[in-house]
């Protein structure tokens, strides 16, 4: 083999090397960005929820982080498959928090560092119901919430999301950023799942009671939170019902330019 055709040949094993190396690390950050699921289950499962299945798989899954017997966790200390847990006490959370939190993804967590957030959900129906019967059994607790959203009134559930909720989640419900946490949307979310997160303020979200949110006024918000997956957008293009910044790209990268060249053109026209 010449030297030159041994050159061609170690740049193009270079080259299929960089490309294999490339995918390698591709595949590496995929496989380490996939949630760990890692359930543990009991070798058989009866096919009807109980309290008894509930304590099985919060001793494989939960216990880690919330303690036996959900007494919780103050400081992080290792637990299932070394990863450190630590967790608040769940004896007096009654079956309205866990079921949330397991319906909507937002548990179990892969770290205690990250943010609850939604997410995929890794038990199955029967088994949610059995762990929230477990975790009610803990202690009283407020149980899961049958909000009447078709009761409610649009515009009072437009006012009341105004003053408690688009703070945070934006006035179409379509999520946004505060200080140290990410905002989720809620327009895959159940109106079970808004009145829970109403009355347990999952994470940074505040807890409200019925003293200052009451359940007539609840169902007013869940109507209007249903209400923004298929708004009416009156005004024309919504945008993704985003708030103001895509309207203000649009101004400027859309409106502005053909108002510069409407104005170049009539310039033209009448300048001659």
């Amino acid at each position: 083999m010449s030297y030159r055709k041994r050159l061609r040949f170690m740049s193009l094993r270079a080259r299929i090397l960089a490309v294999a190396t490339v995918f390698a690390l591709g595949a590496v950050a995929i496989a380490q960005a996939q949630p760990q699921s890692g359930i543990v289950r009991p070798t058989t499962e009866p096919s009807n929820p109980s309290a008894q299945l509930g304590a099985q798989l919060f001793a494989g899954n939960c216990s880690s982080c919330h303690g036996i017997s959900g007494s919780g966790i103050a400081s992080p200390r290792p637990g299932a498959g070394g990863i450190p847990g630590a967790g608040p006490p769940l004896q007096r959370v009654g079956a309205s928090a866990p079921d949330f939190y397991l319906r909507t993804g937002y548990m179990p967590l892969a770290s205690i560092h990250d943010q609850p957030a939604p997410d995929r959900v890794l038990f199955s129906d029967n088994e949610i119901r059995s762990l929230v019967a477990y975790v009610a059994s803990l202690g009283p607790g407020p149980a899961i919430p049958h909000p009447a959203p078709a009761s409610g009134s649009l515009s009072d559930g437009l006012h009341l999301f105004t003053e408690h909720c688009a703070g945070c989640h934006q006035g179409l419900a379509r999520g946004g950023f505060v200080t140290g946490a990410l905002v989720p949307p809620l327009q895959g979310v159940t109106a079970t799942e808004i009145a829970e997160a109403v009355r347990i303020g999952p994470y940074l979200m505040p807890r409200f009671s019925q003293k200052q949110i009451s359940d007539s006024q609840l169902n007013s918000i869940i109507r209007y939170v249903l209400w923004t997956r298929h708004p009416s957008d009156r005004g024309g293009w919504g945008i993704g019902n985003l708030g103001p910044i895509p309207e203000g790209l649009v101004t400027w990268w859309i409106a502005l330019p053909l108002l510069v060249v409407a104005c170049v053109l009539l310039g033209k026209r009448f300048g001659r």
